[in-house]
This record gives structure tokens, C-alpha cells and sequence, in this order.
């Protein structure tokens, strides 16, 4: 087995990499630049690029979730940074990094996250109403399900969950929350019980999407990321960002092709007054091979979008 399928299998029992060779490809690292792992979780990404570094090379890797420090290899070429990643430039000019040659974010939760009955990501146990990728945030699922109005449940069930009766589960929710307890995840599935359309599994799926993307403020914490990387990439430094759902994907693709996050209308008549200073290297996402599917389910909705950083 070679060093990138020993990465690549490392981490397995903590969280399998997505799209490992597509992304180790995406980033052509040199042997003696700096890169950023914005997400480093089990620690597959990371490891790749370990292994294509130099004894020069540097590695700055991102975790909020403490759970993830436990996966770091004894390596002096590695800067662990226990933070969320939307302080990506202020820890890289706390520790003197100016500019990197490549930043990479994998946004889906690990399987470690999933796996875990007590954080309370996944329908498959009972467990708190948890969620919360820091868990040193007071704010958990369980308050949002308790505390939002009728409104903001709602449009928070639409928007990031998807859900086909967002409506009616939110007015539902606030109805029957003062009558029933809801600090588990059992508790929870006895409440949406009566409202439940279609497939329960994948409904819960997508309720629980809602909340989690809602409490960890996932859509604006990747708004900031995606704003700092011009200033953090040196001139032809990559920025491999995969994606999960296609809000977060479509926040990308825009903001690699436009430079911003609203979708305009371009009119030839007139000039063009926005910086662009990303160049986009995948047209369409990579997505995951029929052999990863195989491997790993989860793979399914994964899109690798890259973008080049253009010559000042």
C-alpha cells in the first residue's frame, strides 16, 4: 500500500476522506509550501499532504471540535489551530503566515460526528438534542427546537433542510413543544411522529440537516472563509473547497466565478467593474468515483469545486 492509500485509510476508523486522490491532485502541492486544512477532523486530508510535503513544507490545520486533536500525527511540520475556520487570516498572521499556497475545506460533518450517540448528529440513536460542532458554543439543537418562532423554524426547515411541509412541522413544533419534553432525540422523533411525510428516515434526515446547519451557522461561517482566500493565497495557490448540499455548493461556485455570493445577470453593455482575483479550474464539481461510492456511501452528494488564485 502506498503512503496516499495509507492516508487515505488512516483516519477510516475516525472519518474517511472524500474525494482523497481528486483532491490531492486539485491542490498540486510543492514540496516546500504552506497549506491549510480548514477541517481537519480525522485527519486523511491532512495526511496526504503530508506526504507530498518536503521537510520545508508547513501544514496549518483547522479543528473546532475537540475530538479532532486526538488524530494529530507527531509531525513539526504541522500548526494545529483549535478554532473554527472562519478565523483562518487571523491565526495565520498571529503565527506570521502572510500567504499559502493551497486552503482546503471539507464541510461535511465526519463520520466520527455521526458515529458519536452523545453529540447527537444522527437519527440513528437516542442521544441529547446536541449538534454543536464546538461544543464550547452554550447555544444546542435543543435550544433552537425550543426558543425559534413559528416563522424562523420554518424558514429554517425550508432553506436547509428542505423539508416539503416545512410549514406545518414548524407550527407543529411550536404548538407541542410546552407539552412534551424535548431534550432528546427520541423525544424529538415522538414529537414529529404525527407530522412525518414520506420516507421517516430520510425526513428525520433532513430536519436534522436544518438544525445542525442553523446552530453551527454553517452557511455564513463559509461566506467568511470563502472572502478571506484572495488575501491568503499567494499568486497560483488553489483553494479546494467540497461541498455537501447544494446551497453551500452554489455559495461556492458563485463566489469562485463571480467573486461574490449573488448570481448576476451579466449585460455586455456595460463594464464590468468587479475584481476577480480567482480563476476557476473545475467548470463542473468532481464528483465521487462509482469505486468510492461503493466504498463509502456518504460520498454521494460530495462536490470538489477549485479555484486558482490569479497574478497580482
Amino acid at each position: 500500500m502506498s503512503n496516499q492509500e495509507q492516508s487515505a485509510h488512516h483516519a477510516s476508523d475516525y472519518h474517511v476522506p472524500v474525494l482523497f486522490y481528486e483532491t490531492m491532485d486539485a491542490l498540486a502541492i510543492k514540496p516546500d509550501g504552506i497549506y491549510v486544512d480548514c477541517t481537519f477532523g480525522g485527519g486523511g486530508h491532512s495526511r496526504g499532504i503530508l506526504d507530498k510535503l518536503g521537510p520545508q513544507g508547513k501544514l496549518v490545520a483547522f479543528d473546532q471540535d475537540a475530538d479532532a486533536a486526538a488524530n494529530l500525527p507527531e509531525d513539526e511540520r504541522v500548526l494545529f489551530i483549535p478554532q473554527n475556520f472562519r478565523y483562518l487570516q487571523r491565526f495565520l498572521r498571529l503565527h506570521q503566515v502572510a500567504r499559502v499556497d493551497g486552503v482546503l475545506a471539507d464541510l461535511g460533518v465526519s463520520s466520527h460526528q455521526f458515529d458519536e450517540a452523545g453529540r447527537g448528529f444522527s437519527t440513528r440513536f437516542d442521544g441529547p438534542l446536541d449538534m454543536r460542532m464546538d461544543q464550547r458554543q452554550e447555544q444546542t439543537a435543543a435550544t433552537i427546537l425550543k426558543k425559534y418562532t413559528e416563522q424562523q423554524l420554518h424558514k429554517m426547515f425550508e432553506q436547509y433542510g428542505e423539508v416539503t411541509n416545512s410549514k406545518t412541522l414548524a407550527r407543529h413544533i411550536v404548538q407541542q413543544r410546552n407539552q412534551m419534553p424535548l431534550e432528546t432525540i427520541d423525544q424529538l422523533k415522538v414529537l414529529l411522529s404525527p407530522v412525518v411525510k414520506g420516507n421517516p428516515n430520510k425526513y428525520l434526515a433532513q430536519v436534522f440537516q436544518a438544525v445542525r446547519i442553523e446552530l453551527n451557522e454553517e452557511m455564513g461561517v463559509l461566506k467568511e472563509l470563502l472572502e478571506q482566500i484572495p488575501a491568503v493565497l499567494k499568486p497560483g495557490g488553489r483553494a479546494a473547497i467540497i461541498t455537501f448540499h447544494s446551497i453551500e455548493d452554489r455559495i461556492v461556485k458563485n463566489f469562485f466565478k463571480l467573486g461574490g455570493f449573488d448570481e448576476v445577470d451579466e449585460n455586455p453593455l456595460l463594464p464590468t467593474v468587479k475584481k476577480k482575483d480567482l480563476k476557476v479550474i473545475t467548470k463542473k464539481p468532481i464528483t465521487a468515483s462509482q469505486e468510492e461510492l461503493k466504498r463509502n456511501p456518504r460520498s454521494r452528494s460530495a462536490k470538489l469545486r477549485v479555484a486558482e488564485r490569479e497574478v497580482d
